[in-house]
This record gives structure tokens, C-alpha cells and sequence, in this order.
């Protein structure tokens, strides 16, 4: 999942090399943390979230795919 993540935001941005992606696993699942370089957040966003809800969707089916749980969090 992390991968997955990784490979839409560097899809995206225009500085590719500062995208982060930090996994933490607790009692409701998994947690994924997106650091990008704060020029390129809005592109990661998307003009009212669409970007970002459409990350999560798909975040969302590969997790139901592994059996977990888990959550997209752009920092």
C-alpha cells in the first residue's frame, strides 16, 4: 500500500523526490502519512479534495484486498 501511495504522488507532483511516505500501524489499522514539498500540496489535493479523495478510494480497495484497514493522511 505504501508503494501504491507513493507511485500517484510522484505521479503528481513536480518535485517527486521530496515525497515521504510513513506507515504506522496501530489497534485500527494502518495509518499512512504523505509529506510533500508544501508547493506541491494543493496538486496533491485537488480542486476540492478530488485528488485526495480519489487517493484514498483507491487506498481503501488495496487495503480490503490485503484484509486491513487503513488510512491516508496528507500532512
Amino acid at each position: 500500500m505504501k508503494q501504491l501511495v507513493e507511485y500517484i504522488a510522484r505521479s503528481i507532483v513536480t518535485m517527486p523526490d521530496s515525497v515521504v511516505v510513513n506507515v504506522e500501524t496501530n489497534s485500527d489499522g494502518t495509518i499512512l502519512r504523505l509529506q510533500v514539498a508544501p508547493e506541491d500540496r494543493g496538486r496533491v489535493i485537488g480542486k476540492q479534495g478530488k485528488v485526495a479523495q480519489a487517493m484514498r478510494t483507491l487506498l481503501r480497495v488495496a487495503a480490503v484486498r490485503e484484509g486491513v484497514r487503513a488510512q491516508l493522511e496528507i500532512v
